[in-house]
């Protein structure tokens, strides 16, 4: 009895973390650490979608993020949003984002992210999407962003087992692009 009782702990605990979703490893480039790199899934026939991730400056200079390209995007930007007189409106980040030595920079929904446009392609949760930063002094730093459900709000949510809930969605009915 206590090896069958040992075998079903064993046999679930295995099933658990293959279950678990895997997670992008943390990526080193020079001073910085790139961590928490993830997206959403896309509904069909979506043609852009957003990437996220955790820009941490170890070093005592600062860097900057000047652009991001991916092969499975026509167009790749580094993106703002921010109210203007009530709405919310997004619009390239042409000069880049600046890491501060000692500083950790976000890139998260509803504030600066990635914007990859003309999608070639879904993005389903599980996937593994492949993006090239550029940054001034760490130069091209490979990551992989990890799709999470289509409601996802952070790294490792299912996004409400892949159905968004419209209440807990920000309203984005008057936003302009630039």
């Amino acid at each position: 009895m206590k090896t069958i009782s040992g075998n079903v702990l064993l046999a679930a605990f295995a099933l658990a973390i293959s279950a678990a979703p895997a997670f992008a490893e943390d990526v080193k480039a020079g001073d910085l650490v790139i961590s928490q790199a993830w997206s959403r899934a896309t509904p069909g026939g979506a043609k852009v979608a957003g990437g996220y991730l955790v820009i941490e400056n170890k070093g005592t200079g600062a860097d900057k993020l000047v652009s991001v390209s991916a092969d499975i995007a026509g167009k790749a930007e580094i993106h703002e949003m921010a109210m203007d007189n009530g709405v919310m409106k997004m619009r390239p980040l042409d000069k880049g984002v600046v890491i501060d030595p000692g500083k950790t920079v976000k890139l998260a929904p509803g504030s600066n992210h990635l914007m990859l446009q003309d999608l070639k392609g879904p993005f389903k949760q599980g996937d593994k999407v492949p993006v090239t930063l550029q940054f001034e002094k760490a130069g091209k730093v490979s990551v992989s962003l990890d799709v999470q459900g289509v409601g996802a709000q952070a790294p490792g949510d299912a996004g409400h087992s892949g159905h968004m809930d419209m209440k807990k969605m920000p309203d984005h009915s008057g936003m302009k692009m630039k």
